[in-house]
C-alpha cells in the first residue's frame, strides 16, 4: 500500500525536518540574533559566549573591516571610519539627522532618486543600508554556525514609528546580507509575544521601549495567543544616544571642557555612556574627561569631575519628559485610562536608568515589569514569530495584530488629503474609496499619495505620484474609479486605481524617497490635534471652492449648448449670478461661496428646465403616439 505524508498547510512535509528561521532585533547600539531550540526561545551566543553584537562597523583599508565589539575598541580611536549608531541614518536624508554636526562623520548627500545619506569612509562611501547589512550578515553567520544548516528565514524587528523609507531601507540591509525576510515586525509588538507566552498574560498592556536611538510605546490587548496592538506612539530620534550626549553637553558646561578633535569628542561620548550605565547602580562616579585643557576656573587640570545621579536625572529630564508625553497620548489614542493597564513592560537597554522606572510608576501607580532581560526580549519574540512563520511544529496558536501609525490617503482637487487607510488599522490590510472625475471628457487622473493626519496635502507627507490612462471620455462625474490601498504585513504599502466601467487599471508599489525628517514623525500627530479645528475651516472653505468652480462650468458648458433658449433678460441674470459665484469664490469664508453657489443652482432652474423640454422635443419630433 502507498503511504501519503501529510501536512498542515504552511508546515514543512517532513515531520522531522526543521527550517531555520531566527528572530534578529537589529539595534541602534546592539543587536541579537534568537532562535526556538527545544520548544523555548533563546538568544544565540557567538563563539566567545556574547549573545549581544554592538550595532558598530569598523572600515579599514583594503577592503577589511571590524564588526562588533572588535570595532566598538575603536570608537574614539577611529571614529570617523568607525560607524556607530547607523539605525538613526536608515532611510533619512542629510538635512534630517539631529546633531549632525556632534556627530564624526563625513557625510555624503544622496542623490535625488534615493536621498539617503552615505558616509564617506577609507573604504570608500558607505550607504547606512550596507551598513547594516554588514551586522546582519555577521548575525546571519553566527546562526548558521549554531545550527550547522542554511538559514530560511528572519523575522526583523523594527521600532513602530518607523515610516515607509526605514522599513523599507531595512529589508534591503537584509537582502544585502543574504537574508530572507519572513516578516518586519515592531519591536514593543515582539517584546510582547515573548512577555505574553513566556508569562501567560492577558489583558490590555504598555510596552515602554526605550532603545539606544529610539522610543516606541504601544498599547496591545492580550487575549489567548492573539497580540491585537490598539495604538502606538512614540520618536524614532529618542533613545539612550541622546542621554549620553545630554550628559556630556551638560558636562562641558560643567567644566569647560569643550573638545576639539573628533577623536576626543567620540572618547566624551564614550564615558558619558560609561557614566551612566555605572549611575544606574551607584550615587556617583568620577566622570574622566580626555585630554581636558585649561580653559577658565571650571576646569581642572586632572579631567576628572564627581557626577552624581541627581545631576544626570536633571539634565535629562527633558527627554524622559518626551517618553512620558508621548505614553500619556498613546493612551488617548487607545481610549483607554491609565488604570485600565494591567502592566507596563519595559524593553530596551536604557529602561534600567532608575529614573525612568520611576517616572513610568509614577505615571500608571505602579512598578513596572522587569523580570525579562530588556536588552533580549525583542529578540526572542521576533524567534518565536519566526518559527512560526517557517511551518515548525511547536510554534503554538499565535495570531498578531499590528497596526499602521499614520494615515494614508490620496490627494484631492484643491490640494485635499483624502484619507482612505486611518492610523491605528490593523494590518495586513486592503482599504478602498471611489472617485470620479472632474471634467468633461477626462481621459487620464493623476494620484498623489500622501500620509500624515492633516487635512490639506501641504501638511502631509508626499509619498509617490502615478496616473491612470485610457479612462474613456464622459460627462464630469460619470466616471467611476476605485483606489484601493495594500498595506502589506511588514507595514510597505501598494496602490492601485481601476475605472470600474472600463476595466482600465493602473498601480504602483510605494518604495518612498528617503528622509522624512525626525521633526515631521514627531510633530505629525501633535499638529492634526492643535490645528484640527483650522484645518476644518481650510478644509470647508476649500470644498466649497471646488464645488463652485465644478457649477460655473457646468453653467457654463450648458449656455454653450442651450444658450439660445434664453432671452436676453434671463441670460443676463445667470451671468450676474457667474459673476457673483467668481466673487464670492475669493472670500475666505466657506458659507459666503456656498450662499453664492446656492444662489446660481437658483438662478439656472428654469433654464435646466428649458433643456430638459428641449431635449424630449427633439426626442419625439416626428413620432407618432403609437410608436412612442
Amino acid at each position: 500500500m502507498a503511504l501519503l505524508q501529510i501536512s498542515e498547510p504552511g508546515q514543512t512535509p517532513n515531520p522531522h525536518e526543521r527550517r531555520i528561521a531566527v528572530g534578529i532585533d537589529l539595534g541602534t547600539t546592539h543587536s541579537l540574533v534568537a532562535a526556538v531550540r527545544s520548544g523555548a526561545a533563546e538568544c544565540l551566543p557567538d563563539d566567545q559566549g556574547r549573545v549581544i553584537l554592538p550595532s558598530v562597523v569598523r572600515y579599514l583599508p583594503d577592503n577589511k573591516r571590524q564588526i562588533g565589539f572588535e570595532a566598538l575598541a575603536n570608537v574614539a580611536i577611529d571614529p570617523q571610519n568607525t560607524i556607530a549608531s547607523v539605525k538613526r541614518l536608515m532611510g533619512r536624508g542629510l538635512y534630517d539627522i539631529g546633531h549632525r554636526e556632534k556627530l564624526p562623520y563625513k557625510f555624503v548627500e544622496g542623490e535625488a532618486a534615493s536621498g539617503m545619506v552615505s558616509l564617506d569612509t577609507v573604504g570608500g562611501v558607505k550607504s547606512p543600508v550596507e551598513i547594516s547589512a554588514e551586522i546582519l550578515a555577521t548575525l546571519r553567520y553566527r546562526a548558521e554556525d549554531t545550527f550547522n544548516d542554511d538559514l530560511f528565514g528572519a523575522v526583523i524587528t523594527v521600532p513602530a514609528y518607523f515610516d515607509d523609507a526605514q522599513r523599507q531601507a531595512t529589508k534591503d540591509a537584509a537582502q544585502l546580507a543574504g537574508i530572507k525576510v519572513l516578516r518586519l515586525i515592531n519591536e514593543p509588538t515582539a517584546a510582547a509575544i515573548a512577555y505574553g507566552l513566556d508569562n501567560a498574560s492577558e489583558g490590555v498592556y504598555a510596552i515602554y521601549d526605550l532603545g539606544g536611538g529610539t522610543f516606541d510605546i504601544s498599547i496591545l490587548r492580550l487575549t489567548q495567543g492573539v497580540f491585537e496592538v490598539i495604538a502606538t506612539g512614540g520618536d524614532s530620534a529618542l533613545g539612550g544616544d541622546d542621554f549620553d550626549r545630554a550628559l556630556a553637553d551638560f558636562i562641558s558646561a560643567e567644566t569647560g571642557y569643550l573638545p576639539s578633535t573628533a577623536s576626543e569628542k567620540a572618547a566624551l561620548l564614550v564615558e558619558a555612556r560609561r557614566c551612566k550605565e555605572v549611575l544606574s547602580a551607584t550615587n556617583n562616579i568620577a566622570f574622566q574627561a580626555v585630554n581636558t585643557q585649561a580653559m577658565g576656573e571650571k576646569s581642572t587640570k586632572s579631567g576628572v569631575f564627581e557626577l552624581f545621579r541627581e545631576q544626570f536625572v536633571a539634565a535629562t529630564q527633558h527627554l524622559t519628559d518626551k517618553t512620558i508625553t508621548a505614553v500619556k497620548k498613546a493612551l488617548r489614542d487607545a481610549k483607554l485610562s491609565k488604570d485600565e493597564i494591567k502592566g507596563v513592560v519595559m524593553v530596551g537597554g536604557s529602561t534600567r536608568m532608575p529614573h525612568i522606572q520611576q517616572a513610568v510608576a509614577d505615571l500608571f501607580g505602579k512598578p513596572p515589569l522587569t523580570n525579562v532581560n530588556p536588552d533580549e526580549v525583542v529578540a526572542l519574540g521576533a524567534a518565536i514569530q519566526a518559527n512560526q512563520l517557517a511551518g515548525n511544529n511547536g510554534a503554538g496558536d499565535l495570531l498578531l495584530l499590528d497596526v499602521i501609525p499614520l494615515s494614508l490617503g490620496i490627494e484631492t482637487m484643491g490640494g485635499l488629503a483624502e484619507r482612505i487607510v486611518p492610523r491605528n488599522q490593523t494590518i495586513p490590510t486592503a482599504m478602498a474609496q471611489d472617485f470620479t472625475t472632474y471634467k468633461d471628457g477626462q481621459t487620464a487622473l493623476a494620484l498623489h499619495v500622501v500620509q500624515g493626519e492633516r487635512d490639506l496635502v501641504a501638511d502631509c507627507r508626499s509619498l509617490a505620484r502615478f496616473e491612470l490612462r485610457g479612462i474613456p471620455p464622459m460627462a464630469a462625474g460619470a466616471a467611476k474609479i476605485r483606489v484601493t490601498f495594500t498595506v502589506d504585513a511588514d507595514g510597505l504599502l501598494s496602490v492601485a486605481a481601476k475605472e470600474l466601467g472600463s476595466g482600465v487599471e493602473s498601480q504602483i508599489t510605494v518604495k518612498p524617497s528617503y528622509g522624512l525628517s525626525d521633526d515631521q514623525i514627531a510633530t505629525m500627530l501633535k499638529d492634526s490635534f492643535s490645528t484640527a479645528q483650522q484645518d476644518m475651516k481650510s478644509r470647508a472653505l476649500i470644498e466649497a471652492r471646488v464645488d463652485a468652480d465644478r457649477m460655473v462650468l457646468a453653467t457654463q458648458s450648458a449656455l454653450d449648448i442651450d444658450g439660445h433658449l434664453l432671452n436676453a433678460d434671463e441670460s443676463s441674470v445667470i451671468a450676474a449670478s457667474i459673476a457673483a459665484l467668481l466673487i464670492a469664490k475669493e472670500a475666505e469664508d466657506a458659507a459666503i461661496v456656498e450662499a453664492a453657489t446656492t444662489d446660481l443652482a437658483k438662478a439656472t432652474e428654469a433654464f435646466a428646465a428649458m433643456r430638459m423640454n428641449s431635449g424630449i422635443a427633439k426626442a419625439l419630433a416626428g413620432k407618432n403616439i403609437e410608436t412612442v
